[in-house]
């Protein structure tokens, strides 16, 4: 996920949308103690964990960072945010939804568009892309682990299945079109007419609207998630 405004952040939000997170911390909360000794805490499960908030998530956002500095943007060197470094990266509630549900976020790049030497929206589309297109090349990079012959033993083995059902998760999650996550930059650059208005009014509403389709609509997720997953499965076969 990235950001081309600056301002964002707790302190920026609205008191509806403070009300929202609280809620669904709270909804986390339960289905957290709901889920305990049902096997949602096994080793392999919470060590895919780790490597998603320890690997997966930097690397996400350290994409987006590369992209925009090779585009010609300073403004991701300048925050501190062109490094693998989880601490530069992590945002807590988007770490615990990883935790509960396997899919979440960190905290957005930000970049100045102004600064590239592309076109405009050629130069979103390649910043916003780059982050999910590097989950998706974590969990290849799993496929190919197993497929050596690792991931034969009772901690291993769930741990690369795991990492690679998160990492998949992760790509098909940014790419949906709500803001502010990765899918809502490339389409607003995809639409054929200005869309600074539709993306003030989606803006206010993103987060409801995204906690809508994970409680309400999981399936919009889960089933393109799970199509991927079981073509890289049988990869690794």
């Amino acid at each position: 996920m990235f950001s081309n405004s600056p301002g964002r952040g707790w302190n920026s939000l609205t008191p509806f949308q403070k009300i929202a997170i609280a809620v669904v911390g709270l909804l986390l909360l339960y289905f957290f103690i709901t889920s305990v000794g049902s096997g949602f805490l096994s080793p392999g499960r919470l060590l895919a964990v780790a490597a998603i908030l320890l690997i997966a998530l930097p690397v996400h956002e350290f994409a987006h960072a590369a992209m925009a500095v090779a585009l010609g943007d300073p403004t991701p060197l300048r925050q501190g945010r062109y490094t693998l470094n989880p601490l530069a990266h992590l945002d807590p509630i988007g770490s615990l939804m990883i935790l509960l549900v396997g899919f979440g976020w960190a905290r957005p790049v930000q970049w100045n568009p102004r600064n590239i030497t592309v076109d405009h929206n050629l130069g979103v589309i390649l910043v916003a892309a780059a982050g999910p297109i590097s989950n998706l090349l974590l969990a290849l990079l799993a496929v190919l682990l197993i497929r050596f012959g690792l991931g034969a033993d009772a901690i291993s083995g769930p741990f690369l299945a795991f990492f690679i059902q998160i990492n998949v998760l992760l790509f098909v999650f940014n790419l949906i079109p709500i803001p502010p996550l990765d899918g809502s930059h490339i389409l607003f650059a995809l639409l054929p007419f200005d869309t600074y208005n539709l993306r003030m009014q989606l803006s206010q509403y993103g987060f409801l609207l995204l906690f809508a389709v994970i409680f309400l609509a999981p399936s919009l997720i889960r089933a393109p998630a799970s199509a991927i997953t079981g073509m890289l499965f049988r990869l690794a076969q």
